[in-house]
C-alpha cells in the first residue's frame, strides 16, 4: 500500500502520513521536492497522531512547480464543448500559472471583472524524479518518474479564455488551483490505478461531473513520452490530466469555431460567447460550495475531499 501525504499547518507547517487514527507528524520541509528526497520514505505511523480537525490543510503541491495541463482530453467534455467527441489528432497541451496553486479547502477568488466561472475537477500526476531525456514510445513505467496523485480543480473565466483567446491567463488568477488535500504516494505495482480512478465534482450538492480516469484519450504514459521529446521536469512538478463533461460551458460546434477562430473581433466573440451562455445556470456564483473527490472503485486509493467556497471580489 501506498502513503497518504497530507501538508497542515500546526505550529508551524508540516508533513504528515495521514492514517485513520489522524496525521503522524513527518517533519518540516519547505518544499514538496524536499520533502519526496528526504522525508517520504520515512513518514510512519510513529508516535502521537494529530486530529485533522486540530490542523489546517495546504495544498501538497507548493511553489516553485511547473503546472503542464492536458486540454480536452475526455470524449463527453469534448462534446459538451463543441469539438469532436473521437480522439483528436494532437494532445492539448497549456499551463498554469504557479502562483494559482492554493489549499484544498480555500475560498475561490474571483476577480470582479470575470463573468462566466467554470470548474474542472482533473486528476494531478505529482513528479518524484527528474525526467530531463525523451523516453521511449513503448514506456510504461509510470512510476519510475509519477511519485503519485492528488485532487486538482481548474478553475477557468471562460470569458477571458475564449473572447480573448488567452487559456493561460484565464485559468491562472490566485486560487484557481485548489490542490489536495491527500498527495497518494503510490506503490509502483499500484501505478496501474491511474487507468481506473473515479472522478466526482459537485456544487451546492448537485452532482456536474463524474467519470472514471480509464476514459482519457490520451493516457498518462503517453503524454509523458510526447512531453519528454520537448521539455524537462523536476520532483514536486504537476502534470494535470484533463477534466471530464460535466462543466458549466456548453457550446456548438458553429460556436467553438468562431471563438477559435484567432481572426474573429474580439467584441464579436464577447458577443457570441454571452448569447450563447445567457441562459445557462451552471455557472459558478459567489457561496457556491464546490466538493472535489476522487478514488479507486476498489477503495484502496482516497484523494480526500476538497471543499472550496466560490468568493466574488468586489
Amino acid at each position: 500500500m501506498g502513503k497518504r501525504i497530507v501538508r497542515y499547518e500546526h505550529d508551524g507547517i508540516h508533513w504528515g502520513l495521514l492514517t485513520e487514527e489522524g496525521i503522524y507528524p513527518a517533519g518540516q520541509f519547505d518544499t514538496l521536492a524536499a520533502f519526496l528526497e528526504h522525508g517520504a520514505k520515512q513518514a510512519e505511523p510513529a508516535g502521537n497522531p494529530i486530529n485533522p480537525e486540530h490542523v489546517t490543510l495546504l495544498s501538497p503541491v507548493t511553489t516553485p512547480a511547473q503546472i503542464v495541463c492536458q486540454g480536452a482530453n475526455y470524449s463527453s467534455h469534448r462534446e459538451e464543448g463543441g469539438l469532436d467527441a473521437g480522439r483528436p489528432p494532437f494532445n492539448l497541451i497549456f499551463t498554469k500559472a504557479a502562483s494559482s496553486i492554493a489549499p484544498p479547502d480555500t475560498e475561490i477568488e474571483s476577480p470582479a471583472h470575470v463573468t462566466l466561472l467554470d470548474y474542472e475537477i482533473e486528476l494531478g500526476l505529482v513528479f518524484g524524479k527528474k525526467l530531463d531525456q525523451k523516453l521511449p514510445d513503448d514506456f510504461s513505467a509510470l512510476g519510475d518518474y509519477i511519485a503519485g496523485f492528488v485532487i486538482t480543480n481548474d478553475i477557468s473565466s471562460r470569458d477571458i479564455q475564449f473572447a480573448e483567446n488567452q487559456w493561460y491567463k484565464g485559468k491562472s488568477f490566485r486560487t484557481f488551483c485548489p490542490t489536495g488535500p491527500v498527495l497518494y504516494l503510490f506503490d509502483k505495482d499500484e501505478a496501474q490505478h491511474v487507468h481506473d480512478l473515479e472522478l466526482t465534482l459537485k456544487v451546492n450538492g448537485e452532482t456536474r461531473q463524474q467519470a472514471n480516469s480509464f476514459q482519457l484519450l490520451y493516457k498518462p504514459e503517453e503524454t509523458l513520452v510526447e512531453l519528454s521529446g520537448m521539455m524537462d521536469f523536476w520532483p514536486g512538478d504537476l502534470l494535470m490530466t484533463g477534466t471530464p463533461g460535466g462543466v458549466a460551458l456548453k457550446l456548438s460546434p458553429d460556436e467553438m469555431n468562431e471563438l477559435l477562430n484567432p481572426f474573429e473581433k474580439m467584441d464579436k466573440k464577447m458577443a457570441t460567447l454571452n448569447k450563447s451562455q445567457e441562459k445557462n445556470e451552471h455557472y459558478l456564483q459567489d457561496g457556491d460550495i464546490i466538493t472535489s473527490e476522487i478514488r479507486s472503485r476498489d477503495g484502496s486509493i482516497d484523494l480526500g475531499k476538497q471543499t472550496n467556497r466560490v468568493t466574488f471580489l468586489s
